[in-house]
């Protein structure tokens, strides 16, 4: 009964001094935590709320501890959410050790045990807010893993709205400049954190997104390139690091799509890495990865509008401009097999005019001719410029 009786005096005289422990928790928080000092009082008010909530929950506590599985609920159900976003984990556990210090200086004459209540209580409380923090952190990872798929969805699908870059920016999204997707398989067991953090280690960031077998990495540089790297091509092309992130895909085709400027034009880049990926089997020797534009006639066959536009402005339009000599020594060399000596003969011209004319077409275009894969994307780009000439009228008699 002794015992009784003096953990019921113990219990009334802490519900009588809790509000002067609460008064003496606060003070202290201001003289030994700057970043508390520091906050608005709106986010000081809700941690207080916390420290006093703690306070409060101890006593019913001590008066039953099979009330431990209560104690999140008690002590952080004061103000969570605000607690969530302006207090870090840290800084939790830093509170805790200051209002347990406070209470145990109040009670260290006290000999009925109240002190060993207080180390087992601060450690259930230690324990609560990690599981407050893992379960929040939890839920914005689904969040985020949820808020990302949204974001690479409508990139691909091209149905990009003013919401958009306040999603992106929420992912916290560190690309600056060119943006670029890559198309490839998903692996058995794919490793996101893998990907980012080789991601990371090419200066670049990552929107990853996975459409069943298919996955799909939005690439951006995580530091902008200075204009001195610009003009020299120093630094890693968006090629290279997609080479290193090879690793990370499933087996089968992996296609890059080209540079678009920035993030919000990034469906542009999609639908060419979606479209080489569909049709990339048809290139037997095709590398992994593969640029999408070395998949123009593939894509083209397909049915592909962006890539016959591209073949004929990249190819056969310049030729046509730039001069009708070139364009039809083209034709002759790609229908002769490329052979120089019938493309000479057929042309009345001299073998070495007709090297003259293919180093001509290269330097205007960018393509050697005397490639394999190279003549046919030529090919295909003068069929198509062909096919996409207005048909002469017919003359008069």
């Amino acid at each position: 009964m002794a015992a009784a009786r003096s953990k019921a005096e113990t219990l009334a005289w802490l519900r009588t001094v809790s509000g002067e422990l609460a008064t003496a928790t606060l003070k202290r928080l201001e003289e030994t935590l700057p970043w508390y000092s520091d906050m608005p009082p709106g986010r000081r008010s809700a941690v207080g709320l916390v420290a006093q909530a703690g306070i409060t929950s101890f006593i019913s506590w001590y008066d039953d501890p099979k009330a431990t599985p209560w104690i999140a609920a008690d002590v952080f159900g004061a103000a969570p959410r605000e607690l969530l976003r302006s207090v870090s984990l840290t800084q939790t556990l830093q509170l805790i050790r200051v209002v347990v210090e406070v209470v145990e200086e109040r009670v260290k004459n006290s000999e009925d045990g109240v002190r060993e209540s207080i180390l087992l209580y601060s450690r259930e409380v230690a324990f609560a807010a990690a599981d407050v923090y893992a379960r929040a952190a939890e839920a914005r990872g689904l969040w985020d893993a949820r808020l990302e798929a949204l974001v690479v969805d409508s990139i691909l699908s091209g149905e990009a709205d003013d919401a958009l870059p306040s999603r992106i920016a929420a992912l916290g999204w560190h690309g600056h400049g060119e943006v670029c997707v890559l198309v490839g398989t998903t692996p058995p067991m794919l490793d996101v954190d893998q990907l980012r953090r080789t991601a990371r280690h090419n200066s670049a960031d990552v929107l990853i997104g996975v459409q069943g077998t298919r996955l799909v990495l939005v690439i951006g540089r995580a530091v902008p390139a200075t204009p001195d790297e610009v003009a020299s091509g120093a630094g890693l092309s968006f090629l290279e690091i997609a080479r290193r992130l090879e690793p990370g895909f499933g087996p089968g085709h992996l296609v890059l799509g080209h540079e678009v400027p920035d993030l919000v034009q990034a469906s542009r880049s999609a639908r060419a890495a979606l479209a080489g990926f569909a049709v990339a089997r048809a290139w037997r020797n095709a590398p992994r990865p593969v640029l999408a534009d070395d998949l123009l006639p593939e894509r083209a066959l397909a049915g592909d509008p962006l890539a016959r536009q591209t073949l004929v402005s990249r190819v056969y339009r310049p030729l046509a401009d730039h001069s009708s000599e070139l364009l039809t020594t083209l034709w002759c060399y790609l229908d002769n097999g490329r052979s120089l000596e019938a493309t000479a003969r057929e042309l009345f011209v001299h073998p070495n005019t007709v090297r003259y004319r293919l180093k001509r077409i290269s330097e205007v275009i960018g393509y050697d001719a005397t490639g394999a894969r190279e003549a046919v994307i030529l090919q295909s780009a003068l069929i198509l410029g062909a096919i996409s000439e207005p048909t002469p009228a017919p003359k008069r008699r």
